[in-house]
């Protein structure tokens, strides 16, 4: 019987349950069946997700978790299991910590019906995503908060919505960073998930993302636009590290098509490359775990493709995965909600 009466449920992004065929499909399937991931029509958003993206994607996305697993499973997931032994060792005193994914395994739905069990005064619902995207936070809260909305008694619940700007963060950030020495690089890419431009638009009452400067960082009436705090993010590393900004680029991967956030983080590599630049450095803000984006697609992948077009050398900073201050990030948040 647990003696806390409050919960913390920190929620990621997902990853098969092991890189076969048929569960990385499933997968896929039920990622990018969200329509808040892909926002068109439900009929539509079926058939092109069972009948084109995945059949086409499947075995490509196998071969990569193949080389992404290690024998404790997907990074994601075992990155997510210390940092949860982690905060609660931490937070012991006051909450009881728990973790899901928003797909496949641990379930939000059955971390949810344990919760509910134990039946706790209290629920913080935590995203691990530190900009608010409708893609991931939104859909992580809208659907917790649905399951949540089902139960006989509902608790007091508090979310986090975003912390770009929250100082741990940037803390914890910087000092994956600054273990790297700065001076070897010619540039350092600030890279990003990548999103669908309508999504962004989304975020406003009147007009679109591209009618505001968004590349100036977060003013107005974008604090909610995740292109606008991820220009505010890497804005506020520069400062805490103390880099040139010349050296800099804010850039955004993973993209589905060329309808998303420019510029493209491969692009600009290959810009690079064509200038005679040969040594980068790439920091990914928006990834508090490393995953597939980061291990396989910016140290595989792109790391590559800068070497083919010329250039010499490529690191990637790694993620904040489970470390000390991130964790003592999480616990601020936290206590100070």
């Amino acid at each position: 019987m647990h003696t806390n009466r409050k919960a913390v449920l920190m929620i990621s992004l997902g990853t098969p349950d092991s890189p076969g065929w048929f569960d990385v499909a499933s997968y896929l399937s039920e990622f990018l069946g969200d329509g808040r991931i892909i926002n068109i029509p439900s009929f539509l958003r079926y058939l092109l997700v069972n009948l084109i993206i995945v059949p086409t994607r499947t075995f490509s996305s196998s071969k990569s978790y193949k080389e992404l697993w290690t024998e404790r499973g997907s990074p994601l997931k075992y990155h997510m299991e210390d940092l949860t032994e982690k905060v609660q060792a931490k937070l012991k005193a006051s909450h009881d910590v728990y973790y899901a994914m928003r797909y496949k395994n641990p379930s939000v739905k059955n971390q949810l019906r344990e919760l509910e069990n134990r039946g706790y005064d209290e629920i913080v619902l935590f995203p691990v995503f530190p900009q608010y995207s409708s893609a991931a936070n939104g859909s992580f809260l809208d659907h917790a908060l649905k399951q949540i909305a089902k139960w006989t008694v509902i608790p007091s619940v508090k979310t986090v919505d975003q912390f770009y700007d929250n100082e741990d963060f940037l803390e914890a950030f910087s000092e994956n960073i600054e273990k790297f020495n700065l001076d070897e690089y010619d540039k350092v890419i600030f890279s990003y998930h990548g999103l669908p431009m309508s999504q962004l638009d989304e975020v406003y009452e009147k007009g679109k993302c591209d009618d505001r400067e968004c590349e100036d960082g977060v003013q107005g009436d974008n604090h909610h636009c995740y292109r606008a705090t991820c220009y505010e993010t890497t804005k506020l590393l520069i400062d805490k590290i103390g880099i040139d900004v010349s050296k800099t680029i804010t850039s955004f991967q993973s993209r589905l098509d060329s309808k998303w956030v420019k510029p493209f983080s491969d692009k600009v590599l290959e810009q690079f490359a064509d200038e005679g630049i040969k040594k980068v450095l790439v920091v990914s803000p928006s990834f508090t775990g490393d995953c597939l984006e980061t291990i396989i697609e910016i140290g595989d992948e792109y790391k590559e493709l800068f070497i083919e077009k010329g250039g010499q050398k490529l690191d990637y900073v790694p993620s904040l995965n489970s470390n000390d201050s991130w964790v003592r990030c999480i616990v601020n948040i936290i206590r100070g909600i």
